[in-house]
């Protein structure tokens, strides 16, 4: 058989080399083939590595410095919270005893007019002062005789006297109340100064 191109005309013609061809569209060709870098050497690789290495730990001690950070300030929050939860709860508990103070200061003045010395009111007035006392250290004070201290007394009038050699609380006006260790109001007083 006789192997016959199907396209007489197409005849393949071998290319004759010229000595002054253009090879310009043989570079214009090259310049898009990537030639592969020279592979790196051993130091090269190392000293690479290690600063890759140096430069991990750098950002592990930052990363470390930031948790600690941000450690602290949730640890400071939590004191500050568990301090202005300790705060609001005495405000409050100030509060409802000074809107109490009225009732306090009637029920002390009914005891010393002679009204709850016995019965039902009397019994109740004692167990409600029990339990501020007990349950909210809540307590009176302020009696004839004490010492006079500007913490606690609030002078509205003073006396010479010849009986005291310190200022002495001579009458209490009106007592004061404690709320565990914070003065919620001074006892008002007439003062005996000595003379």
């Amino acid at each position: 058989m006789e192997n016959n191109p199907q396209n007489p005309e197409e005849e393949i013609t071998p290319v004759e080399e010229t000595e002054g061809e253009d090879i310009a569209h043989l570079a214009e060709q090259l310049a898009d083939v990537e030639i592969p870098e020279a592979e790196p050497t051993v130091e090269q690789r190392l000293e690479a590595l290690e600063q890759e290495n140096a430069q991990l730990h750098d950002d592990l001690a930052r990363a470390r410095a930031d948790l600690y950070n941000l450690d602290q300030q949730y640890n400071n929050y939590v004191r500050r919270s568990k301090a202005d939860q300790t705060n609001a709860k005495a405000a409050g508990k100030a509060e409802v005893i000074e809107a109490l103070l009225p009732v306090l200061d009637d029920i002390e003045a009914a005891r010393a007019a002679g009204e709850l010395e016995s019965g039902p009111f009397a019994a109740i007035a004692t167990k409600f002062e029990q339990l501020l006392e007990n349950r909210y250290q809540f307590a009176r004070f302020g009696t004839n005789g004490d010492t006079f201290d500007p913490q606690f007394h609030e002078a509205v009038m003073a006396t010479p006297s010849s009986e005291v050699e310190v200022e002495t609380v001579q009458q209490v006006i009106q007592s004061g109340y404690q709320l565990g260790e914070t003065t919620i109001r001074p006892a008002k007083v007439i003062v005996a100064n000595p003379q």
